[in-house]
């Protein structure tokens, strides 16, 4: 299957998932598609930098990794509509929203462990994303926890992809001037 086809499946069906929810991105009226195009962006860098890299399994993942968190899609939908790979890669990236807040990420994090190295990478490229200037309403305990979090995820997932690994380095740093201590 070619990559231009794959991408354009997944993100219009995304896109239109998360716009029947009518999400933005936080504090603006940017579409959500936005921010899944970014996450895509990343992979498709990434995967043109790592040698025998599944772009199309990773970019499928990217664009549809926060369904099961934010829209009515089910797991069983993403199978039927994608493939299992897919639909677990994204399970995977989903937190848990029966588990404290405290032990989401970990959980996630944990779960990601078990997967091929696309999968992960689609985690880190994601923080990558989220990494820019935080929303307006963001407390600075919010941005202090939200870079915590960051470094746990690259430390969690050291050894998946070294080009997301050092660019995601960079953004932490960069970061740090929203969350200072």
């Amino acid at each position: 299957m070619e990559l231009q086809k794959v991408y354009q499946r997944a993100i219009s069906f995304a896109a239109e998932k998360h716009a029947r929810r009518g999400q933005t991105l936080p504090d603006s009226i940017i579409p959500y598609s936005v921010h899944l195009s970014n996450v895509a962006m990343e992979i498709l860098i990434a995967g043109s930098k790592t040698k025998g890299f599944d772009t199309i399994l990773a970019v499928q993942v990217a664009l549809l990794h926060d369904l099961l968190e934010d829209t009515y899609t089910s797991a069983i939908e993403l199978e039927v509509e994608f493939s299992k790979r897919v639909s677990v890669g994204v399970q995977a990236l989903t937190k848990d929203k029966y588990l404290s807040r405290e032990i989401q990420m970990k959980d996630c994090l944990n779960r990601l462990k078990e997967l091929p190295a696309e999968i992960k990478a689609v985690k880190l490229a994601d923080r990558i994303t989220n990494l820019q200037y935080p929303p307006f309403s963001w407390t600075k305990e919010r941005k202090k926890n939200y870079l915590v979090e960051a470094e746990l995820i690259l430390a969690e997932l050291a050894g998946c992809n070294r080009y997301l690994e050092r660019r995601m380095k960079r953004e932490i740093k960069q970061y740090r001037k929203y969350a200072r201590y």
